[in-house]
C-alpha cells in the first residue's frame, strides 16, 4: 500500500514540477519520465482515475497452477535427502511413489525455496543436519564429499585454527646479478594468515623442509601449538618418492599431514597466491626500484623487516583476521588451538 502511495506522488511530483518549471521537457529529463508518459499521467489525473497511475505491467501469479502443497513438501524433502540428483531424476523417482510433477515444476519449486543449484541443496541439508542432528545417508554422505572437493579446487580452505592448517608455495623472485635465479619460500598459517619466508638460490625438496625447520615448527613449537597439516602444489620440490624424498620425509618425522592441491587447479592453494601477489606489490617491486643488492643475504634482512611489519602491524581483512593483524589473529585464538589439541588427545 504504501508503494502504491509512493508512486503516485512520485508521478503527481513530475505533473507539479513541469508546471512550476514551465517546460515539460526539463522536467521529465529531471524526474528521468519520458514525454510521452507525462502526458498519459496528466491526462489520467485530469480523468481523476489516479489509481491507473500505479503500474500493473507485472502479472500476479495463477496460483491454481502451482502443484499441491503435499507435492511441494514432497520436493523440498527428496531435495535435500537426495542434493546431487537433477530434476528430471526427482521428477522420475516422485512419479515412482505416486506423485506426479514435470520436470520443469521441479524446478519451479526448487526456485520457491533456494534449492536451484546442488551448493544450495548442500546448504540446506546442512542448516537440517546442524539444527535436528540427522543422521546422514551414504548418498548424503557421497553429496557432502563431493563438495568438499568442489571447494577444495575452486579455493575455498577449510580451518579451524592456528596449525591446523599451513599453507606452502615456491615464489620466483628473479634473477640477482652476481647471484642467479632467487627463489622464496613461502609459509602461510591460514588461519591467522601469519607468514613465514625465506630465499634460496634454488627450489629443491631441501629448501622445501628447510624452511619449516629454520622458521616455522620453532614457532608453533614457541606458543605450544603443533602444525597439523600442510598444502603444497605438485611440484618436484614437495613431492616425491616417500621414502627418498626429503621433503616428503621432514613432514612424516614430524607428524604432519601432506595434502596436495588438484590436478591443473593452482587457485586451490589460493592463500599463499594472494600473499605472493600482496609481497610482489608491497615488498619487491618498490624496494628493487630503490635499492641495489649484492647478495641474496642482504634482500633477506629487508624481506625480514617487512615480514615483521606484515605479521605484527599491516591490519588483514581475511575472514579470520577481521581487521585485525595476522600476529593478533594468531594470538587471540591459541586457546582454541589448545582446547582442540587437548580433545585430539
Amino acid at each position: 500500500m504504501n508503494n502504491s502511495k509512493r508512486i503516485i506522488g512520485h508521478k503527481l511530483g513530475l505533473i507539479k514540477l513541469a508546471e512550476e518549471l514551465g517546460n515539460v521537457k526539463k522536467a521529465c529529463q529531471i524526474m528521468g519520465y519520458s514525454r510521452d508518459s507525462f502526458y498519459r499521467y496528466k491526462e489520467l489525473m485530469e480523468e481523476g482515475d489516479t489509481d491507473s497511475l500505479i503500474d500493473r505491467t507485472r502479472r500476479s501469479p495463477n496460483l491454481k497452477n502451482r502443484v499441491e502443497a503435499k507435492i511441494e513438501a514432497a520436493v523440498q524433502a527428496y531435495a535435500i535427502a537426495n542434493p546431487a540428483q537433477g530434476q528430471v531424476r526427482v521428477s522420475n523417482e516422485l512419479r515412482k511413489q505416486g506423485l506426479d510433477i514435470s520436470a520443469a515444476g521441479v524446478r519451479c519449486v526448487w526456485l520457491r525455496h533456494g534449492l536451484a543449484n546442488f551448493k544450495s541443496r548442500l546448504k540446506a541439508l546442512e542448516a537440517k543436519v546442524a539444527n535436528e542432528g540427522l543422521i546422514l545417508t551414504d548418498a548424503q554422505i557421497t553429496a557432502l564429499e563431493r563438495k568438499r572437493e568442489d571447494d577444495a579446487a575452486c579455493g575455498e580452505i577449510d580451518t579451524a585454527h592456528p596449525g591446523y592448517l599451513g599453507s606452502q608455495d615456491t615464489f620466483y623472485v628473479g634473477h640477482l646479478k652476481g647471484v642467479g635465479r632467487l627463489y622464496q619460500q613461502t609459509f602461510v598459517d591460514t588461519y591467522s594468515k601469519m607468514a613465514f619466508c625465506k630465499l634460496y638460490v634454488s627450489k629443491t625438496p631441501i629448501t622445501a623442509a628447510e624452511l619449516l625447520n629454520d622458521r616455522v615448527l620453532p614457532f608453533f613449537e614457541d606458543n605450544q601449538i603443533p602444525l597439523i597439516r600442510i598444502l603444497t602444489d605438485r611440484g618436484t620440490e614437495f613431492c616425491g618418492n616417500q621414502e627418498t624424498h626429503a621433503f616428503q620425509l621432514f613432514l612424516g618425522i614430524n607428524d604432519i599431514e601432506h595434502t596436495k592441491t588438484k590436478v591443473r587447479h593452482p587457485q586451490t592453494n589460493g592463500i599463499c597466491e594472494r600473499f605472493h601477489k600482496t609481497i610482489l606489490q608491497e615488498f619487491y617491486q618498490p624496494i628493487f626500484r630503490t635499492k641495489l643488492f649484492k647478495t641474496a643475504d642482504e634482500l633477506q634482512l629487508e624481506l625480514d623487516a617487512w615480514l615483521v611489519h606484515y605479521n605484527n602491524v599491516r591490519t588483514h581483512q581475511g575472514k579470520m583476521c577481521c581487521g585485525r593483524t595476522p600476529f593478533e589473529t594468531f594470538q587471540d585464538a591459541l586457546s582454541l588451538a589448545r582446547e582442540k589439541q587437548l580433545q585430539a588427545a
